[in-house]
């Protein structure tokens, strides 16, 4: 069994070491080459699996249309699929020459997940055991890495669900605030035992990624530090070479593009797994995570070895499965890796593990009647279908909540008397209310983070800029020109979560005009805005935290916060009302034009 993490922490605070040691595995014998035994060296096949970003998909279902998942790809989701992979690799390659890694992001994302943190919580004494808990140890995972939404509901939750885990989870670069030591196991070591020669060490490293110090800044402040990946793999990698290890695993909840979304509030890279390949010698293939791209294989050369190391994403929700096939020889008293191959398999080529379906199917029902429950009536139908570039009243509910909460919240206080506005992002271009019942997986489909809510000081000056920034993700458009709203946004490769709508002002986005100079007749009451007047502007945790890089609101007066979900504070709201009427909420209060003419 691998070391836990309170074990871990003892075996550290006596030796100052970083080990969790796997037991032996046992392997068949090494395959010989043609011709006498001793005139030719022995080699080992072994296979790494790898799965990332699963965010709570167990099953190939939408709670949020409560309905089988499918899109236009074709694609299936969920570890029950993962599952049946998994047991044909094993079948194929013999399971003792194995390893399954996850690289992160496993407790968040899916109504599962929020069910089990928050409804029914895992942390409750005599609580449930975590679904991805159950899933992941009855398919026999080795190791995973830390991923930045486990830190989502506190560390209470990621402790309790890191107890509840067979295999541990590695952080190397996750780091106790005081003393700097290891907060949770850097790496794992398992040796597969090979008949007629040395034993085959293989190292797994984990590393998360530093964005976690903005993202989830309430929780991990003063606990934890989380350094850079590169700077942490240069310090462990040598450690486990010397610990033997024959062939070095990377998993790096890190994607590969050297890009960072919160710019240089934090002096680590973001997607740094590129770079650790490139600047760290030793290191043999990295299982890639945090990006949502499908990545089957990367080769990238190390800069003082010369050697290529393999690198492989698999596509998030258990969409595919990564397989890194390693090829040693024995030769001069050691093992040494001569080549690295990597792909990806589709999980929508199989079915369910019925394994799985049986082990969860009592958790599954439960989140599927909560997500059902009815909790009001809405007059119309709200969809978010075009709300990237029109002012869609689906989103002005959002600001609605959000604004009502904080003016709530701030009332009796010397902040009381300030004007407040709201942000919201379009998440979901497929999100629907339907005119009728509403119910929280409606609900849940619109707002699909778990965000909560802040209350920031910002200037009238600080809000054109925060929305100047905001309009970068418009392509700049020629007036006359045709207009493709298929490539109207997402400039630069801006992900719709990064464009903010602002509510309780009335303003234009000019985009033909280039970037920094879009914001046109920006108005407050009715009058130009004043730079110097103070606005409270209600904003969710990520983008007050520095999330998507907005200026100034991360460094901005905080004047509240609270924990409770932005989600479940809409479903409260709708549930107080009883009925959803856009007239309550709905607003026009921007537009796209093109040298003053609307383009819609």
């Amino acid at each position: 069994m691998p070391l836990n993490r309170r074990k871990f922490l003892t075996k550290t605070a006596v030796t100052g070491a970083g080990v969790a040691i796997a037991g032996a595995a046992a392997a068949p014998a090494a395959q010989a080459a043609d011709g006498p035994a001793a005139k030719k060296p022995k080699r080992y096949a072994l296979t790494v699996m790898g799965t990332t970003d699963l965010h709570g998909h167990v099953f190939n279902w939408d709670y949020f249309k409560d309905a089988e998942y499918k899109d236009a790809a074709g694609n299936a989701q969920g570890l029950a699929r993962i599952s049946t992979l998994v047991n044909q690799v094993r079948a194929e390659k013999g399971r003792c020459n194995t390893l399954l890694l996850d690289a992160g992001d496993t407790i968040q994302g899916t109504p599962l997940t929020y069910y089990y943190a928050k409804v029914d919580p895992i942390t409750a004494e005599g609580g449930p055991v975590h679904p991805m808990a159950q899933a992941m140890n009855a398919i026999g995972y080795d190791a995973a890495a830390l991923g930045n939404h486990e830190f989502n509901y506190g560390i209470e939750t990621l402790r309790t669900f890191e107890d509840q885990l067979d295999f541990p989870l590695l952080g190397a670069n996750a780091v106790d605030a005081k003393t700097l030591r290891p907060a949770f196991p850097p790496y794992f070591i398992k040796t597969f035992h090979v008949p007629g020669a040395k034993p085959v060490k293989v190292a797994v490293l984990g590393l998360t990624n530093p964005g976690i110090a903005i993202w989830d800044k309430a929780y991990v402040q003063g606990k934890l530090k989380f350094e850079g990946l590169e700077e942490q793999a240069a310090k462990w990698v040598p450690k486990l070479k010397s610990l033997g290890a024959d062939v070095v695993v990377v998993s790096a909840h890190s994607g590969t593009s050297g890009t960072s979304s919160y710019g240089d509030q934090v002096p680590y890279v973001e997607n740094a797994a590129a770079n650790v390949a490139r600047l760290v010698p030793d290191i043999d293939a990295i299982l890639v995570g945090h990006a949502h791209l499908e990545i089957p294989e990367l080769k990238v050369v190390n800069e003082k070895t010369g050697r290529t190391v393999v690198l492989s994403e698999p596509l998030a929700f258990a969409e595919r499965l990564s397989l890194f096939d390693v090829e040693l020889v024995f030769d001069k008293g050691r093992w040494s890796v001569e080549s690295v191959s990597a792909k990806v398999l589709n999980s929508n080529a199989v079915a369910d593990d019925p394994r799985i379906t049986k082990l969860l199917g009592d958790e599954h029902a439960k989140v599927v009647a909560y997500v059902n429950q009815v909790v009001g009536t809405a007059t119309a139908t709200l969809t978010t279908v075009e709300a990237r570039y029109k002012d869609a009243p689906i989103i002005d509910l959002i600001t609605k909540v959000q604004e009502d909460v904080v003016k709530a919240a701030l009332a009796g206080t010397a902040y009381a008397s300030l004007p407040v506005i709201a942000q919201a992002s379009p998440f979901s271009r497929t999100s629907q209310i339907p005119a009728g019942d509403v119910t929280i997986r409606d609900l849940s489909g619109l707002y699909v983070y778990d965000n909560t809510l802040v209350a920031k000081l910002m200037t009238g000056a600080q809000v054109r800029a925060y929305l100047e920034y905001s309009a970068q993700y418009f392509v700049q458009t020629p007036a006359g020109a045709a207009v493709d709203v298929e490539k109207l946004t997402n400039f630069g490769g801006r992900p719709d979560y990064n464009y903010d709508y602002v509510s309780g002002l009335s303003y234009d986005i000019d985009i033909a005009q280039p970037a920094g100079s879009r914001i046109k007749n920006l108005t407050y009451g009715g009058a130009p805005l004043d730079d110097a007047q103070q606005f409270v502007l209600a904003v969710n945790n990520y983008r007050a935290n520095g999330g998507g890089a907005f200026p100034y609101v991360a460094t901005a007066q905080e004047l509240w916060s609270e924990s409770t979900e932005i989600r479940t504070r809409i479903a409260e709201w709708v549930t107080a009302k009883g009925v959803l009427d856009p007239k309550d909420f709905a607003s026009v209060d921007w537009k796209l034009t093109r040298d003053g003419t609307p383009v819609f």
